[in-house]
């Protein structure tokens, strides 16, 4: 049962995850729905649980872990099927080990923002309902206020919920479990040969894509722990996440990250790494070493196909497939020189929509992010003879880069400003970032402002485990 805290207040709701289960923005702001988000009250007919879960952590077994501070309500039906609807930080569990079951404020609404944000962006994620706070001390590296956050999804199932059962040696409840997932989420495998080899595959296909979605829009999840690995293929469990700023391949935003195993650049081998960690999981089921390698194999053509089409409609290139290797070399070079020039990676991607096929008259706003200008110039070159073999005008090229190359993503320090204001009661911030988040494609000339290179200061922030 979750724990109650003192004087509750609302922080923000997102009317489009309210909007999924059939619920008015302005119920959420009443009394009565106040004390069942903070956890206050219980829904009628909820029977609140935590679930058992084990997992890989930082590519170390860790053993047994578990919902160690959230709480399933239960789940609502929609159009889409059933969403289940969980409690962040709504106090201890039986599988809180150490901790206090708590989330600070600070994250609570990094994990509100940025659920609702990649929405937004059209990437696979969990969804936010809601945060709310109260004034009771949280104790972290320094003493914070508590805060729960209302997340959605039509399951939190882990790739570390097979592992549990695995490394137990449970057979039963492993095929328990692995029954639930096909026939409640795939149940079109239920007519393969093997369902829990088609399980796997298909796991693995979606973690790919997942992933070649994270990198074409500069996002770092930080923490790719087996047991943050959503069976679904969503993201999930948004913690010390972070969006690409200056471009740096080898960009660790986890601060906690000693070793730099979940860095940018090595997201989409860890995550085939856990892949295969699920896969391990799921052999008693599948019988046969082959097949259960046949199911993870698909995961790097996978990848490579859906981080060639982004790629491709972020520069706006249509997929031909006589163009395949030269676009690939035109990929390759584009990222080396943003990495020796450290470019902004939002600013990059939308400014090349100014780039014209005949001349150099539309590069000033994208090579102005260069210091070697001369490396741009001679990347831009190869650049626009690709583009002329496109049949797209320049206008039409603009417009179709425009919808897939965000203008607005949330920058560290655009989440630390709500933040602060959060912290002293003022909520405006965080309510105004989810409106220009839930639009990232759009002009939205009035933020202009939240478009902008981060200031200074913001290279000081760091994000951690606690974050």
């Amino acid at each position: 049962m979750p724990t109650p805290l003192p004087a509750p207040y609302l922080v923000a709701t997102s009317a489009s995850a309210a909007a999924l289960i059939g619920l008015e923005p302005a119920h959420l702001a009443e009394e009565e729905a106040l004390a069942i988000l903070i956890g206050n009250a219980v829904p009628e007919r909820s029977q609140p649980l935590a679930a058992v879960y084990s997992g890989h952590q930082f590519g170390v077994w860790a053993g047994q872990l578990g919902d160690g501070r959230a709480i399933l309500l239960g789940d609502v039906a929609t159009a889409q099927g059933p969403m289940e609807l969980q409690w962040k930080g709504a106090g201890l569990t039986p599988y809180s080990r150490m901790g206090d079951g708590r989330a600070v404020l600070r994250s609570s609404i990094r994990e509100f923002l940025c659920s609702e944000a990649m929405e937004g962006l059209r990437i696979p994620t969990s969804r936010a309902l809601s945060v709310a706070g109260s004034d009771q001390g949280v104790v972290r590296e320094t003493i914070e206020t508590a805060a729960v956050v209302i997340r959605m999804a039509p399951t939190f199932v882990r790739f570390g919920s097979f592992e549990h059962w695995f490394y137990k040696d449970k057979p039963e409840q492993l095929k328990q479990l692995a029954d639930y997932v096909i026939d409640g989420f795939y149940p079109a495998l239920r007519e393969k040969d093997n369902p829990y080899a088609a399980l796997l595959e298909e796991v693995t296909r979606r973690t790919a894509h997942m992933i070649a979605h994270w990198q074409a829009v500069g996002f770092m999840h930080g923490v790719m722990n087996t047991d943050n690995m959503s069976i679904l293929g969503i993201t999930l469990d948004y913690g010390p996440f972070g969006f690409m700023e200056a471009f740096d391949s080898d960009h660790i935003c986890n601060h906690s990250d000693n070793q730099g195993r979940y860095s940018y650049a090595m997201q989409p081998q860890i995550g085939h790494w856990n892949c295969y960690a699920l896969g391990q999981a799921l052999l008693p089921l599948i019988n046969e070493v082959e097949v259960a390698q046949a199911a993870l194999d698909v995961y790097q053509s996978e990848f490579a196909a859906k981080i060639d089409e982004l790629l491709r409609a972020k520069l706006g290139l249509t997929a031909q497939e006589q163009y395949a290797e030269q676009d690939r070399q035109l990929f390759d070079a584009m990222f080396i020189a943003m990495n020796a020039n450290h470019v902004d990676f939002t600013l990059f991607f939308r400014s090349l929509s100014q780039i014209k096929a005949a001349d150099a008259s539309g590069d000033d706003a994208v090579r102005d992010l260069f210091i070697d200008r001369s490396a741009f110039d001679a990347w831009v070159e190869q650049y626009r003879q690709r583009l002329r073999a496109e049949t797209a005008s320049d206008a039409e090229r603009r417009i179709a880069m425009n919808a897939v190359n965000p203008k607005y993503v949330l920058r560290n320090y655009l989440a630390q400003v709500a933040i602060e204001k959060a912290q002293n009661k003022d909520f405006t911030e965080v309510t105004r970032l989810l409106k220009v988040l839930a639009h990232p494609f759009d002009e939205q000339p009035e933020y202009e402002q939240y478009a902008a290179l981060p200031p200074d200061w913001a290279s000081h922030l760091e994000v951690s485990c606690s974050s």
